[in-house]
Formats: structure tokens, C-alpha cells, sequence
């Protein structure tokens, strides 16, 4: 009898247990994610003013806590750097993160910040020691300036540069490099920055690594479609299915849940969604809107008097959004 209860106790005591962890995982699952009723700046090159990848985060995001507040305003900006570095065959110098990043902490007021920058700034040349620390000067100063206003810091790593589908790569020892002939090593350049980033102590930023699991994924469906790619105009752009890749790993950083399978799939599942749609509708005007608002150089120098308008339509479409997300909890 002894033996028999001893053994009931064991069963009984590990089925508590597994109740109770099954219980705390719930829980950690059901708290709002950092970037839940905050105000986020995204900033970035040409893939973050892209930005199919914020709305697929906005999206999950949206719809996985409906009832927490999300409000994310994307400027990433074509041919930015935050190494300030350009190419001789660039047809303008490139802008730099610097030159705007103040005026957009003082007026989006951010409480998180989200940056994702390397794919420009090596400047599609070797790796040398210079550009290296220019770049690590460059993401250091973001870094700073963030701390100083008081918000969060989180970095992207950047995603890598394809050579597979590019047609006019450059040796080592070509007389220059620029985006249309980029070196043929370039992505072992982005490589030493994805690495830099991740060493960074974790009270100056959390930082969250694109360039190893894209690179991964590449790799591992390449051993039944040799030709496949996200980025095959030019290397550097990932298609929308990439987008979604790059949302899907910037949420697992962050700790909020994401189900694998499928992307394509997934990417058909998502496209059709009502919520989806106004979403992206939202994203793409409130990052026009904020992008010109906060101004910046590009060849030419852009700034808007006012965002008002833009706030106004960014209300009536969230007010959209909420409708779609409160029939989720009723």
C-alpha cells in the first residue's frame, strides 16, 4: 500500500507541475510584448521604407493582443547609412542617419526604437578597417542619441546580400565597387557587422540577428530549388515573402509566439485578411507622412509643415483596425 500511494503521489505531484509550467507559459504568452502600448520609431535603409516587414509586425502583432495599443510609425529612408559613407559611382551622396535622427526622436517622441541599417553602409566594397568602424561609430551614436531621449534601443542586424541572381559582381580587385556592381564577397562584410551587433552588451540595446536565420533558410531551400531567392532584381531587396521571413524572425526576438510552416502559405493566409489590408494601408501612409514631416537630404531636401492630416486618416483606419480586433475578443 505504501508503495502503491508513493508511486499515486509521483504521478499525482508531476501532473501538478506540468499543469502549473503549462499555466506560467500561458501567462508569459499572454503578456504584452515590448512594443505594446508604446510609441515605436522604425528607422532604416530602402527595405525598411519598403516596409512590407513592419506591416506583417504591426499585422501579428494586431492581432495576437487585441486588446493592447500599437502605434508604430516607419521612416526608413532609399540609400541610407548610418556610417555616413558613399560611393564614388552613388549618383548623390548618400544620406545618413545623423543628419535626421534628432528631429525625428523630438518629434515622433518615440518610447522604442527600432533599427535595422548595414546593407548600404559597407558601401558594396570589401571590408576594411575603416568602413568597419565607421560603422560601428555610426550604429554607437544612434545608440546614444536613443538613450538620451529616454527610449529603448533595438537593433536589426542586416539581412544578407544575395550574389546568386546578381549579374554584374565585382572581383576584390576591381577599380571600384558601387550598388550596381557590388563586391562578390559583399555579404561577408554584412556578416562582421551582424556580428558586431550581437556582442553588444544588453542594456544598450536588444538586438536581434536577421543576417544568420536568412541566411539559414536560403541555404536549406536551396538543396531543392538551387535558383531560389528572396532578392532576385538585384541582391539587396527581399520580395514580400522575404519581408514576411524578416517579420516572423524579428517577433521571435522579441518573444512574442509565431507559428512556423509554410511562408508561402502563410503569406496567401495573411494577404487575404481584412485586417491585413487596412493595416498596410495605414503603415505605407503614416511612413509617407512621417518620412517628409521629419525631412530629410536625399539628393535633394524634402520637409512637410505638418503631419496633422496624416494623424487624422492614421485615427479613422485605426478605429477600422479595432473594430476587426474587438470582434476577436468578444
Amino acid at each position: 500500500m505504501k508503495i502503491r500511494f508513493a508511486k499515486m503521489y509521483t504521478v499525482t505531484l508531476t501532473v501538478l507541475l506540468a499543469l502549473l509550467q503549462g499555466t506560467a507559459f500561458a501567462g508569459m504568452q499572454n503578456q504584452p510584448p515590448q512594443l505594446a502600448n508604446k510609441r515605436v520609431l522604425w528607422l532604416g535603409d530602402s527595405i525598411t521604407q519598403a516596409g512590407d516587414y513592419v506591416s506583417f509586425v504591426e499585422y501579428y502583432l494586431e492581432k495576437q493582443y487585441p486588446t493592447d495599443k500599437f502605434d508604430m510609425v516607419s521612416i526608413g529612408l532609399a540609400s541610407e547609412t548610418t556610417s555616413c559613407l558613399s560611393e564614388k559611382t552613388h549618383p548623390f551622396p548618400r544620406p545618413c542617419v545623423q543628419e535626421r535622427l534628432q528631429r525625428a526622436l523630438t518629434l515622433v517622441k518615440p518610447q522604442v526604437v527600432v533599427a535595422c541599417y548595414g546593407m548600404n553602409d559597407g558601401i558594396y566594397h570589401p571590408q576594411s578597417a575603416e568602413r568597419m568602424q565607421a560603422f560601428e561609430q555610426g550604429i554607437e551614436k544612434v545608440i546614444a542619441a536613443v538613450h538620451a531621449d529616454g527610449a529603448q534601443m533595438v537593433l536589426l542586424t542586416p539581412p544578407p546580400f544575395d550574389r546568386l541572381p546578381v549579374k554584374q559582381l565585382a572581383g576584390k580587385d576591381a577599380a571600384d565597387f558601387g550598388f550596381m556592381t557590388p563586391y562578390e564577397g559583399y555579404d561577408s562584410v554584412l556578416a562582421d557587422y551582424a556580428r558586431w551587433e550581437m556582442q553588444l552588451p544588453k542594456n544598450e540595446a536588444t538586438v536581434i540577428d536577421l543576417h544568420s536565420p536568412i541566411h539559414a533558410y536560403l541555404a536549406e531551400q536551396r538543396k531543392t530549388e538551387p535558383a531560389f531567392s528572396f532578392a532576385v532584381k538585384d541582391g539587396i531587396h527581399p520580395n514580400t515573402s522575404g519581408h514576411l521571413l524578416m517579420a516572423q524572425i524579428v517577433l521571435k526576438g522579441l518573444g512574442v509566439p509565431v507559428a512556423s510552416g509554410n511562408l508561402q502559405a502563410e503569406l496567401v493566409k495573411i494577404q487575404s485578411d481584412p485586417l491585413y489590408t487596412l493595416i498596410k494601408e495605414q503603415r505605407e501612409a503614416r511612413s509617407s507622412g512621417w518620412l517628409k514631416y521629419v525631412g530629410y537630404t536625399r539628393g535633394e531636401t524634402v520637409k512637410a509643415d505638418s503631419v496633422e492630416d496624416v494623424e487624422k486618416a492614421n485615427a479613422a483606419l485605426q478605429g477600422r483596425i479595432d473594430a476587426i480586433r474587438m470582434q476577436q475578443v468578444r
